[in-house]
């Protein structure tokens, strides 16, 4: 059975389901739009095309998603009926969006029976849902509807310090770590059984209003502020008041969660977890101390929305025909890939100097050894928000001096940390309560032996987001870290998403040469070529 699951919301994508297979890329990857909101045609012919599948020999079209206004529905037909002709609607089935959020995470764990909670800003009128997931079948048990949402709240205070909401609530995280937390916000939000009540009763940008009237904070300057913060002068009146805000609303963030973990272990169940607020590695970090094999789905945010739609409606079809089993997901690398020739061919048209060579892993780590920065673009594109070492930049993290100088090429915002690739055999030496994390979905406190070979990786409280890696995870990735190890000491390198701050992470080799030339890194690595500046 050939399953396609299709998002045409804000990070829309495709995934295919053949058999045992599955292919699956976000719309941003193609069309160099981050955040895409649309049909996501390109994902559909690119998912089609890597599964080598006809659109007439897909027997399902799952969208995420129930609700949608007029306008977008009839652009959704439109660009359906492009794709499979006039007689697409006997293939549809629309799946809920906490659903499908809830279902990703579920489905990729593993489990025959676990909770899967879902937490965003708002989908088909509601902002959570809480199921029990047994033997492919989902029993939701709580939900909050989108006025009395954890995830708005979140996103308000990011509008609310000048950034961008529904996108920019990483920097928040980031930046609450500089400060301290001084206003209590318990009159803001809170859990309310297993559902959030939202005290302000207002969403949105009526939200950010109100809450620039209980802050007395200048929404007027926000963006002003909010620029002078990303230059790093952090030290001004009201940019330390944007910073306890920050902090305030970060600490009340893991406090709701704390809560809300606190009352889900009394089901004696695992616990699955997906939508936009689990993109926020720290409040993770304090679920996982009330579930410690927390499950995270990679594609978190909505991003995740087609895959989980299309795996809700293939468990279905199985446990019709009594053939549903656990499933559990051991990587990400289900992307597009490009072969050899194809790269040679666009190096030779580039001007640019380049070699191929067989050794990659003893060149990259004698590269990082000599301080270069360098691009790495290998096999197939990583799926959801976090590069793994397909489509990643790489540096030595002994010298934290190196953070400026990534923080320069690249354009990001200085106050925002990097993250490590860790050799999982070393996870016990580096991090406090160690535990395998696979696509970094989860923040860690750092031990001190991590901040002595590492600093260039731990932000300012001491905590880090680890990729933890097995050689059979990505075997060339874990050889360099590897050498680099027998080397150094060190067993963990540097790892940033390969692409300029606001770009969507590179997809094909030309997106990579260009984010190559642009940050002006020192190498590139394409497949087994070495292209110089």
């Amino acid at each position: 059975m050939i399953i396609l699951g299709v998002h045409d919301g804000h990070d829309s994508g495709a995934v295919l389901f053949k058999e045992e297979e599955i292919y699956a890329v976000n719309e941003e990857r193609l069309n160099r739009i981050k955040k895409y909101r649309g049909f996501p045609e390109l994902s559909i012919r690119e998912v089609l095309k890597r599964g080598n599948a006809n659109p007439e020999e897909v027997d399902v079209i799952a969208v995420a998603g129930l609700f949608r206004k007029q306008s977008r529905l009839l652009k959704l037909e439109k660009g359906l009926e492009s794709v499979f002709g006039k007689g697409f609607k006997k293939k549809v089935l629309f799946v809920e969006h906490h659903l499908a959020h809830a279902f990703s995470a579920y489905y990729t764990s593993g489990w025959r029976e676990a909770l899967a909670l879902s937490i965003d800003a708002a989908g088909d009128g509601l902002s959570s849902s809480i199921y029990i997931g047994r033997d492919g079948e989902m029993i939701r048990i709580a939900q909050s509807t989108y006025l009395d949402s954890l995830g708005d709240f979140y996103a308000s205070i990011t509008e609310l310090l000048g950034f961008k909401p529904m996108r920019h609530e990483g920097k928040v995280m980031s930046l609450a770590a500089y400060g301290r937390p001084t206003y209590d916000l318990s009159n803001i939000i809170e859990l309310n059984g297993l559902s959030f009540e939202n005290k302000l009763r207002v969403v949105g940008l009526e939200a950010t209003k109100k809450l620039a009237e209980f802050f007395n904070y200048p929404l007027s300057k926000a963006k002003d502020i909010a620029l002078q913060m990303k230059k790093g002068r952090l030290d001004g009146k009201i940019a330390q008041k944007a910073i306890e805000i920050a902090a305030s609303a970060q600490t009340h963030l893991e406090k709701i969660v704390n809560e809300l973990g606190l009352k889900l272990r009394s089901y004696n169940l695992k616990l699955a977890y997906a939508g936009g607020v689990a993109q926020n590695v720290k409040a993770n970090a304090v679920l996982r101390k009330h579930f410690p094999d927390l499950w995270v789905f990679p594609a978190m945010d909505d991003s995740g929305l087609a895959f989980g739609a299309a795996a809700f409606v293939k468990s279905q079809f199985e446990r019709l025909d009594g053939k549903w089993k656990p499933f559990k997901l051991k990587h990400v690398y289900l992307g597009p890939s490009y072969d050899e020739s194809e790269i040679e061919d666009l190096l030779r048209k580039s001007n640019l100097n380049f070699e191929y060579r067989k050794d990659i892993e003893g060149f990259v780590t004698e590269s990082l050894i000599e301080d270069k920065i360098l691009g790495i673009f290998q096999g197939a594109m990583e799926y959801g928000p976090r590069a793994l070492g397909n489509r990643s930049i790489l540096a030595d993290p002994r010298d934290k001096r190196v953070v400026k100088k990534l923080n320069a090429a690249l354009n990001r915002d200085v106050f925002q940390p990097f993250a490590p690739s860790i050799l999982e055999e070393r996870i016990g030496e580096y991090l406090q309560d160690p535990y395998p994390n696979k696509f970094m979905t989860m923040s860690y406190k750092a031990k001190g032996t991590l901040l002595k070979d590492a600093p260039a990786v731990v932000h300012v409280d001491r905590t880090t987001r680890p990729q933890t890696l097995l050689k059979e995870d990505n075997p060339r990735y874990y050889n360099i870290i590897k050498r680099f190890e027998k080397e150094t000491g060190v067993g963990a390198i540097l790892n940033t998403s390969f692409n300029m701050h606001g770009e969507p992470i590179v997809c094909s080799p030309e997106d990579a040469l260009k984010t190559f030339k642009t940050a002006k890194l020192d190498l590139l690595v394409l497949e087994n070529f070495i292209v110089y500046q």
